[in-house]
């Protein structure tokens, strides 16, 4: 995240970061730590495949760290309490799908939440970025690897 987007995220995402985070500077970097001296002290650290899989696991709880650390930095709380009339981060959106009978219900989120099978699409995605600024009974359309879909916003929440 070097250029340092903004991310957008519900108060319970970020505690969830928030202690994921904390963990990862308590526990396990402790844990890493005495794997490394465990591994050091079984001797010649060249074919040494225990200390290289700690100095692995020590790089990747790093790179978990500085992301969380950089997208905490830079979060955005987005309402549960969204009211109005047009779609924002944070509104779900009944929308259906042109051709189909079936109503879909996507909540729009920042891309850390996004999660397709619980309904939260990211504010990013060719879906999320056809409803933001469109209003209850707009037809939103975008191009996917199927050719294009549109959709027709239902309600908003």
């Amino acid at each position: 995240m070097a250029n340092e987007e903004k991310q957008y995220l519900t108060k319970e995402k970020i505690e969830e970061f928030k202690k994921e985070l904390d963990t990862l500077r308590t526990t396990r970097r402790k844990e890493v730590a005495e794997s490394l001296e465990y591994a050091k002290k079984l001797g010649d650290l060249s074919e040494n495949a225990e200390y290289h899989e700690a100095r692995s696991e020590q790089a990747e709880v790093e790179d978990r760290i500085n992301h969380l650390e950089a997208i905490l930095k830079t979060a955005i709380i987005i309402g549960e309490d969204r009211q109005g009339d047009t779609v924002g981060i944070g509104s779900t959106v009944q929308v259906v799908k042109e051709g189909e009978s079936e109503n879909k219900k996507y909540k729009i989120v920042g891309s850390e939440e996004a999660n397709m099978l619980e309904g939260k699409v990211s504010n990013l995605s060719p879906l999320g970025q056809a409803l933001i600024g469109k209003k209850k009974g707009d037809t939103v359309g975008f191009n996917t690897p199927k050719g294009k879909v549109n959709y027709k916003i239902l309600s908003i929440e």
